[in-house]
C-alpha cells in the first residue's frame, strides 16, 4: 500500500458502560479520499475525534501524517466537526483567516486567502456581510473554506453533507476533488451512500462501534452477485428451465442472479428455446445495497433520497 497519512489498530473507546468503538482500525493513502461509512449512532463521530486526538483510545494506537501524538500533526490538518460553529457576526473574510490562524497562519495571509477562496466559491460579494444574513448552506461553505486556508495535507470531514441542497452537495464534491489534486489526503465520514460511491476508491463500514468492511468500493460491490435484468417476447417455453431458480417475473420481464457460470448458458436456452429476446442487461450491485447487506439495516431517509 502506498504511503499512509491515516493508520490506526484496535481502537476502544467506553462511554459509562458503553463501548462506543470496538477495536476499530484502517488505513488511509496518501492522497486518496476515504470514506467511513455508517448509520447514525455507528462510532463514526467517535472514530474521527480519536483519530485526530480530540478524544484518546482505552486500547489502541494510532498515527497520523507520520505522527504517533495526532495533535503534533494538527497545523497539518483542517477538521470540519459534525457540530457547526461561526461567530455570526464575523463576516465570511474574517471567519475563514481567523480559523486559519488557530492553524497557525498569519492573519494578514489568511484575509488574502479567503478573498481569494471566496470568489472561486462564488460567494465574493458576500464576503463582507455579517455571517447571520447568509443562508444556511452559505454559512457551511465558509465553514469549510477555514478548513483549508491554511492548506491541510489531511482534510477530515465529519458528515460534511449534511443539511445541503443538491447544488452545494455537488460544489463540495468538486472543493474536496480539488484538494486531493493538490495533494491533500480526505477522510470523510457520512452515512450518505451516494457520495462515497462517487467520490472514494476505499472506505471503511461501521456498525455498532465495529469495523463490518475495509477495502475498495469494488470490493464492496462484489460482495453481491451481479443482476440479470431480461424481457422476452415470449411468457412461457421450454426456455424457462434454463432460468436460474432464484427468477422473478412480472409478465415478460425476469430478474435473476447471474449464474456462478456465467449468462452463456442461459443466453444459448434462450436462442435455442425461441424465447425472443428482447432486452438484456446484466447489473453490478450498487455501494447502497451492498452497505445495507454489510450493516444489516435500510439506509436512512435521507440517504435515500441523496441516492
Amino acid at each position: 500500500m502506498a504511503d499512509l497519512a491515516v493508520e490506526a489498530e484496535g481502537l476502544v473507546k467506553w462511554f459509562d458502560k458503553i463501548r462506543a468503538v470496538d477495536g476499530i482500525g484502517l488505513r488511509v493513502p496518501a492522497g486518496s479520499i476515504h470514506g467511513v461509512l455508517g448509520p447514525n449512532g455507528a462510532g463514526k463521530t467517535t472514530t474521527l475525534r480519536l483519530l485526530l486526538g480530540i478524544l484518546d483510545p482505552e486500547v489502541g494506537w494510532r498515527r497520523i501524517l507520520g505522527e504517533d501524538k495526532p495533535m503534533r500533526a494538527a497545523p497539518r490538518i483542517g477538521y470540519l466537526p459534525e457540530e457547526r460553529g461561526l461567530y455570526p457576526s464575523m463576516t465570511p473574510r474574517e471567519a475563514i483567516a481567523f480559523l486559519g490562524a488557530l492553524r497557525g497562519l498569519p492573519l494578514a495571509e489568511g484575509r488574502r486567502r479567503a478573498t481569494a477562496l471566496l470568489e472561486e466559491a462564488g460567494l465574493g460579494a458576500a464576503a463582507a456581510k455579517p455571517i447571520r444574513t447568509l443562508s444556511k448552506g452559505m454559512a457551511q461553505t465558509v465553514q469549510l473554506l477555514g478548513t483549508i486556508v491554511h492548506k491541510p495535507r489531511l482534510l477530515v470531514l465529519d458528515e460534511p453533507f449534511s443539511g445541503l441542497d443538491a447544488i452545494n452537495q455537488q460544489r463540495l464534491e468538486g472543493l474536496i476533488r480539488a484538494q486531493v489534486a493538490d495533494g491533500a489526503t480526505v477522510l470523510f465520514s457520512t452515512h450518505v451512500i451516494a457520495h462515497a460511491e462517487r467520490l472514494c476508491e476505499r472506505i471503511t463500514v461501521i456498525a455498532k462501534g465495529g469495523v463490518r468492511f475495509d477495502g475498495t468500493v469494488a470490493a464492496a460491490r462484489d460482495r453481491l452477485p451481479s443482476r440479470v435484468q431480461l424481457r422476452t417476447r415470449q411468457t412461457d417455453g421450454p426456455w424457462r428451465r434454463a432460468l436460474p431458480a432464484d427468477a422473478t417475473a412480472r409478465d415478460r420481464d425476469w430478474s435473476f442472479a447471474l449464474p456462478a457460470d456465467g449468462i452463456e448458458p442461459v443466453l444459448e436456452a434462450l436462442i435455442a428455446g425461441d424465447a425472443g429476446i428482447e432486452t438484456l442487461a446484466i447489473e453490478r450491485p450498487s455501494l447502497h445495497e451492498a452497505f445495507v447487506e454489510l450493516v444489516g439495516e435500510p439506509v436512512p431517509q435521507e440517504a435515500e433520497v441523496a441516492a
